[in-house]
């Protein structure tokens, strides 16, 4: 197997071991994440539909700063749709990533503008 085909299977496995364990319903959406060199995207999803609720890019924050600054804003952010849609807890879902830098400034956020994780 080649390194890129190995380096994709390992990061699918450590994704699917945390989304083993999460169960979403449309009282409380998963809250899912996803991180580039560029930036991040989180979205609130309804499992039981299959349907996004609520997203937010760190694109939409216009503020300069460092990329952990720009996540934490991205979550309050992401907390205020949410509030706007009558959401008030959720479950994180980390995806493949350490719960450590933009993740963890991103739930921190999202903590901060009212979300209960």
């Amino acid at each position: 197997m080649n390194k890129q085909k190995e380096k994709q299977s390992k990061k699918h496995r450590r994704q699917d071991r945390v989304r083993v364990k999460i169960n979403s319903t449309s009282d409380r959406p998963r809250l899912s994440v996803f991180k580039s060199n560029k930036g991040m995207q989180a979205q609130l999803i309804d499992d039981s539909v299959g349907k996004t609720l609520v997203s937010a890019n760190s694109s939409e924050i216009k503020s300069k700063g460092q990329k952990t600054q720009i996540s934490f804003e991205q979550g309050k952010l992401l907390a205020e749709k949410a509030k706007a849609k009558n959401i008030n807890q959720v479950i994180f879902d980390r995806g493949c990533y350490k719960y450590h830098g933009r993740i963890k400034a991103l739930a921190d956020g999202a903590r901060e503008g009212g979300l209960i994780f």
